[in-house]
């Protein structure tokens, strides 16, 4: 997802779009804040689409409902021609892939009827990324496992001060007898593979320093942000308690959400901070 100067070619061939997307994925991509909305049986998720963006969705594996609060958009469609929409606008949209130039700053929802409450299962569900986009994501990963050497080697120091193998906090992760999912709201964080251990907490919008960005423990309970919350030698967050003694991670620095279609930074505490909270009476 990017910027052109020159956005509405007079065709694609929707079978090489994956081409353009390489090239396109060589540009500086545009930010692109993905919310997730869980409520009783249901799922929304909403990103926010900058004017003057050139999009190219992933692939969405069946029909669903689609609605579009904000903004004027035009896609290439199936009978070859550019089609537009304006908000606001409730439809079902058609399972494939979509190409868009974006005229106004636009706020879209996929909505889907679902149980889960992990985004990141929700995704592999209804979405299917290209060969092209995966083997992107996975080049930007190679230089994310090196920059977090020192994460990593750090971890094993803050544990041993602590007075932890990595064993027993191996056990105290998986331990699932106090665990809950994310009460219902809207959240801008999501699980996925992590380049510093297992699985991390990652943002989908951007965060400010100071921004709440969710619950890790509520009443006793760990959510997912408590759960999977990964050690740094320089985090970009830290643990609060508020006063009916649940506790929040908040932003110590500015956080990255979505750009170009790939997920942000990875959240991070420090786990000596961490533990000295946990065990504030």
């Amino acid at each position: 997802m990017n910027n052109l100067a020159n956005p509405l070619p007079n065709e694609i061939a929707l079978d090489k779009v994956e081409l353009v997307e390489k090239a396109m994925l060589k540009e500086r991509q545009v930010d692109c804040p993905v919310t997730h909305k869980f409520g009783p049986g249901i799922y929304i998720r909403e990103v926010f689409l900058p004017e003057g963006a050139y999009v190219i969705g992933h692939h969405h594996v069946e029909e669903h409902m689609n609605v579009m609060l904000t903004g004027r958009i035009k896609f290439f469609g199936d009978n070859g021609q550019w089609s537009e929409l304006k908000a606001p606008q409730t439809f079902v949209s058609p399972a494939g892939r979509k190409v868009a130039f974006v005229f106004e700053d636009t706020i879209w929802q996929n909505i889907y009827a679902t149980e889960e409450t992990d985004a990141q299962k929700i995704e592999d569900q209804i979405l299917i990324k290209s060969m092209t986009f995966q083997e992107h994501a996975e080049y930007n990963n190679l230089q994310l496992t090196y920059d977090h050497y020192e994460d990593f080697n750090d971890y094993y120091n803050a544990i041993a001060e602590i007075g932890y193998t990595h064993e027993e906090v191996r056990d105290i992760s998986l331990n699932e007898s106090d665990q809950i999912a994310f009460p219902y709201g809207s959240y801008n964080v999501q699980v996925a593979e992590s380049k510093i251990e297992g699985k991390g907490l990652f943002a989908t919008s951007n965060f400010e320093e100071g921004d709440v960005i969710a619950p890790a423990n509520i009443e006793g309970m760990r959510t997912p942000a408590g759960r999977y919350i990964n050690h740094s030698k320089t985090p970009n967050a830290y643990f609060v308690r508020d006063a009916k003694n649940n506790i929040f991670a908040i932003a110590a620095k500015n956080i990255k959400g979505y750009s170009g279609g790939q997920i942000g930074e990875e959240i991070t505490v420090d786990y000596r901070q961490a533990f000295s909270l946990s065990k504030r009476d």
